[in-house]
């Protein structure tokens, strides 16, 4: 966040500065002024997120325990190679002078919240910032085939509906053979609207106390733990139909673990001392790790 020119003050048609804060730290905190939704966030409301299920948000933004977050590697090469891919850009677009952001929230929503990388000028800094940049990084390109996923479109828009701006940009470097790319975002005022909505009717089930449903997410089990940590010796009765259901669950995963095992067999067996396995279309299915085990690459997300 913190590379780019610096930007004492900035003006968005609709973004109000906040400052140069760091997401998490006390400053942040303070200049929340209440519950709100920030761009990082807005596809966890929408059930989007690969990180953070919308149960999980709803129990943090109510102030109750959740599972610590811990970043994972991705994430954290992700940072330090920022700044580097932003110098990227910079040689492959002289038109755009790039700056600092900071976090910004709607002038007329105080809930709606965002922090984007950096800001694109194509004039001069007093003349108000063009476009978002939102740099990001891969390790193989999982995901980014048919373009942007979905999660980040998420955050774009948002990004975008926040500070009034019009088109978001995203280069993109797949680590894996450093291959540069770049995606382009355009405003969708429908598909702002419906995010706007989402955010609202999520934060008001907050305040009301009505919580999500429970869903399959692995943070969403890990919350659920949170919330009693201790163990109090005695039986609680629960309906048949679940009992039945989590008996039959669990007999499903021994039976789907044990396929898994025997089908990663075979396949490390076909590929022998090669590294990807692939398809008859071409797509990586699986790839053999250092270790020499085998890892399924990543599905592609599903947008419906």
């Amino acid at each position: 966040m913190d590379g780019g020119g610096p930007v004492s003050a900035v003006e968005t048609p609709t973004g109000v500065y906040l400052g140069s804060l760091t997401p998490g730290t006390p400053e942040w905190d303070a200049a929340r002024g209440g519950l709100c939704i920030t761009a990082t966030e807005i596809a966890a409301v929408v059930g989007l997120s690969p990180w953070m299920s919308r149960f999980t948000l709803w129990h943090k933004k109510a102030g109750l325990p959740t599972p610590r977050f811990e970043a994972t590697p991705e994430m954290r090469w992700g940072s330090r190679f920022e700044d580097d891919v932003e110098e990227e850009f910079s040689e492959q677009h002289p038109e755009f002078l790039v700056a600092a952001a900071g976090t910004f929230r709607h002038r007329d929503r105080p809930w709606q919240r965002a922090t984007p990388d950096r800001l694109l000028y194509r004039l001069a800094p007093d003349a108000g910032p063009d476009e978002v940049l939102e740099i990001k990084t891969s390790p193989f390109g999982d995901g980014w085939e048919d373009g942007l996923p979905v999660h980040y479109r998420c955050q774009l828009i948002w990004q975008m509906d926040t500070l009034g701006l019009l088109r978001a940009r995203t280069p993109l470097l797949v680590l894996s053979g450093l291959e540069y790319r770049e995606y382009e975002v355009e405003y969708d005022p429908a598909e702002a609207a419906l995010l706007r909505k989402e955010a609202r009717d999520f934060l008001d089930s907050v305040e009301a106390g009505v919580r999500p449903p429970i869903d399959s997410a692995a943070d969403t089990y890990q919350t659920i733990r949170a919330q009693h940590p201790g163990r109090d010796d005695v039986e609680v009765p629960i309906a048949a139909a679940l009992a039945d259901r989590y008996e039959a669950a669990g007999a499903a995963q021994k039976t789907a673990e044990a396929d898994r095992r025997k089908a990663a067999s075979e396949v490390l067996d076909a590929i022998g001392g090669a590294r990807w396995a692939i398809d008859p279309t071409g797509r990586r299915v699986a790839q053999r790790t250092t270790t020499g085990s085998l890892t399924p690459c990543k599905q592609k997300a599903s947008t419906t």
